[in-house]
């Protein structure tokens, strides 16, 4: 499917590359990012939030872009943005491809300032959007009606060619992928209400080799810290380190970046807490469980299911931008890092939240249904599950269709798509 993905990229299309949970986008995403810079083309890697865009390595559209804190282009002009800056207007005129990951979280108008600065630099590469609009949606302030990026009228400019994957890697429970199917399109019968009737099952009283899934932050971090506490021992305190490479650097901008990266100031740890790895590397993979065994000042030592022991230490999250730098004597756009925090890549085991979820394949899970508030949320949670038969979903208050409600224009946008 890479070759495919790529084939129509170097034929001048833009592609939408989208598909459900599990079904490898971010894989692919990331094999052509590394097939075109080994042919030394320059690719921008960005998203919406700093979250999404750091599984990537990239930048947030809002970063990259020069838009400030302005959620339209009406916003851009009072806010004096409206003109692009010409270190992006450089960029834009050398990059050979954009990579816009997460696109469902991609508001209309946030597109639209994306093509307003496409076209004011004069852009001649290609996009390509990855994302599925059946999972999470944009963020929208109070009770205000969530606009997609598939609903500007850039969005059909752009003439983006879909390609859908639909082999689901997660599992191979075949009875699974299909309920998992229908809680995407937010259908629920009577056969798959008694399928999520099954899964409610008692919760025992040893958590250790659980993760419970939540809606809501402090409700997490709650969690984590009581069990933490009922773990005898030491307690550990991670502090993350911070470098700086950019002197005029802010203290707010680096505390923006804790949150909107996701990386905890300070990790708490206990030999015997258990941890979710929270990247992909050689020998673990994003959400893959295990077991902290030793800690040094250095080292934290997770142990994992198949028992092999590994060695971590602190890797870094990079904030960068792009800069003009004279090399061999030609003027060239290059990425430059302007803030580094290194932390252990791993989260406390016992809770996480549906949000911070987003890429993991977690083995044993718990779901508090009651936390599930918002359109395709009950369908991101579900289908963070690897084993379902060690899957257990709290009764919910609500009925199971209000739970598997999914954002109608969404639904009707990705039915129309005739992948």
């Amino acid at each position: 499917m890479k070759d495919t993905v790529i084939q129509k990229l170097n034929l001048g299309s833009n592609v939408f590359l989208t598909g459900g949970a599990g079904v490898g986008k971010t894989t692919i995403t990331n094999e052509v990012i590394k097939t075109y810079e080994a042919e030394a083309k320059k690719v921008a890697k960005l998203a919406s939030t700093a979250m999404a865009a750091t599984l990537i390595g990239g930048q947030t559209l809002h970063s990259f872009f020069d838009l400030g804190i302005c959620e339209d282009t009406e916003a851009l002009k009072l806010q004096g943005k409206f003109e692009i800056p010409k270190k992006v207007k450089k960029l834009l005129a050398v990059l050979d491809l954009i990579v816009i990951d997460e696109i469902s979280m991609v508001s209309a108008a946030l597109l639209e300032m994306v093509a307003l600065r496409l076209k004011q630099g004069g852009f001649r590469g290609v996009l390509l959007v990855v994302g599925d609009f059946l999972q999470l949606p944009p963020v929208s302030k109070g009770f205000v009606d969530v606009a997609f990026a598939f609903e500007s009228a850039v969005w059909s400019e752009f003439a983006f060619e879909p390609i859908e994957l639909t082999h689901i890697y997660r599992t191979d429970d075949v009875a699974f992928i299909e309920l998992l199917h229908h809680i995407r399109f937010g259908f629920v019968d009577e056969v798959v209400h008694n399928k999520l009737n099954g899964l409610i099952k008692p919760i025992g009283e040893d958590l250790s080799n659980t993760t419970f899934l939540y809606g809501k932050n402090i409700s997490a971090s709650r969690h984590n810290k009581e069990q933490l506490e009922a773990i005898e021992g030491e307690l550990f305190v991670k502090e993350a380190q911070v470098v700086k490479h950019k002197k005029s650097l802010k203290d707010h901008e680096i505390k923006r970046f804790f949150q909107d990266a996701r990386i905890e100031e300070e990790l708490e740890l206990k030999i015997g807490a258990p941890v979710l790895f929270s990247r992909n590397a050689w020998n673990y993979y994003n959400g893959e469980r295990g077991v902290v065994v030793n800690i040094d000042a250095t080292y934290v030592y997770v142990q994992k299911s198949d028992g092999k022991v590994v060695k971590l230490e602190q890797v870094a999250q990079h904030k960068t931008v792009w800069v003009e730098k004279t090399i061999a004597g030609e003027k060239q756009m290059v990425q430059e890092e302007v803030l580094s925090i290194y932390q252990y890549p791993i989260k406390l085991a016992f809770a996480i939240t549906i949000h911070k979820s987003q890429g993991m394949s977690i083995e044993s899970l718990v779901i508090d249904t009651n936390e599930i508030f918002a359109p395709s949320q009950f369908y991101v949670a579900l289908s963070r599950s690897s084993n379902p038969h060690q899957l257990t979903l709290i009764a919910p208050k609500k009925q199971w269709w209000q739970l598997a409600y999914v954002n109608p224009k969404a639904l009707a946008f990705v039915k129309g798509l005739g992948c």
